[in-house]
């Protein structure tokens, strides 16, 4: 049996240890030349550490409650608190909470949700920035967040998901993957740069989330602010043809990024997503992992975002 084929059997295993799972999948990533994956499933089994992006299905929803005391003895106990005044007057890193522990803990979380319950987290810091902003006339004395152990469970099973689809999607368009076995690699190039495709876009979801290289990977960009020119030459010393740096620049110029965090706008992410192929082929000059992140880091440098 292949290691795929035992990572697809344990996966859909009920009670199955998810961290075993991970190690074969870590395993594989490396037999198989894609640090995409590799850096994935090491963040799953050791924790995502403060410098690394988190994936969308470990930011988890926090609740919050308060007690407030007003004049001749008056007060509002264990009141909830609406998610938009957090929002409004703290910001939302207190509503929206990213998990970083490892996968180990988030079953550990798992077990004691068996019989209900929630987590509470450190909601001090909130006191001071709510004062006298929830409830006129009011002292906010106290508030308590929670996290409802649900979220953890559904973390542990999208973990299990995105680990089959992965699979599958490696055993339908990477035939090598189905015949590696413990102490052996993939020597093809081509279906290297497929499984980095397959790892970022299962993983991730979107062309600014990959990382190339590895998590220390850093590209030099010497690009002037809304300046086509210098984005155009930075692509094709980069291993872009002419063409297609060009066909870029301009979706990019007669548009505006969708946010800091996603530096495309819907025409050029469109672009980006339809001609990443080419590098995964080997029509350009660079990699599809290393491409990710050129076209990534240009973007930001060219709307000013970096």
């Amino acid at each position: 049996m292949s290691l795929l084929q035992q990572i697809q059997e344990s996966v859909v295993q009920e009670g199955s240890d998810l961290g075993s799972i991970l190690l074969k999948v870590r395993l594989l990533a490396a037999r198989l030349g894609s640090d995409i994956l590799g850096e994935w499933v090491k963040h799953e089994s050791e924790g995502y550490p403060k410098d690394a992006e988190v994936p969308s299905y470990r930011i988890v929803g926090v609740t919050y409650r308060g007690t407030f005391s007003g004049s001749f003895g008056s007060g509002i106990n264990n009141a909830q608190i609406p998610p938009y005044l957090i929002e409004k007057h703290a910001g939302t890193s207190w509503t929206k909470y990213e998990v970083r522990e490892s996968i180990a803990a988030v079953d550990e979380m798992v077990k004691k949700s068996s019989d209900g319950g929630t987590l509470g987290i450190d909601a001090s810091n909130l006191i001071l920035l709510l004062q006298g902003k929830i409830y006129e006339g009011y002292a906010c004395n106290d508030v308590s967040g929670t996290i409802s152990l649900t979220a953890f469970y559904e973390i542990q099973q999208t973990v299990r998901s995105r680990i089959l689809e992965l699979t599958l999607e490696l055993e339908k368009s990477v035939p090598g993957a189905m015949h590696v076995a413990f102490g052996e690699s993939t020597k093809n190039k081509a279906e290297t740069e497929q499984v980095q495709q397959i790892s970022q876009q299962i993983i991730y979801g979107n062309v600014s989330t990959a990382v190339a290289g590895g998590a220390g990977a850093q590209i030099a960009v010497g690009i002037n602010e809304r300046d086509n020119v210098s984005f155009i030459e930075h692509l094709v010393k980069n291993g872009i043809p002419q063409g297609d740096a060009t066909e870029l620049a301009e979706l990019m110029a007669a548009e505006e990024p969708a946010s800091a965090d996603e530096p495309f706008g819907e025409k050029a992410k469109n672009w980006v997503a339809g001609n990443l192929k080419k590098a995964a082929e080997g029509a350009w000059g660079v990699g599809l992992s290393v491409a990710t992140k050129v076209l990534t880091e240009a973007a930001m440098k060219y709307y000013g975002l970096k």
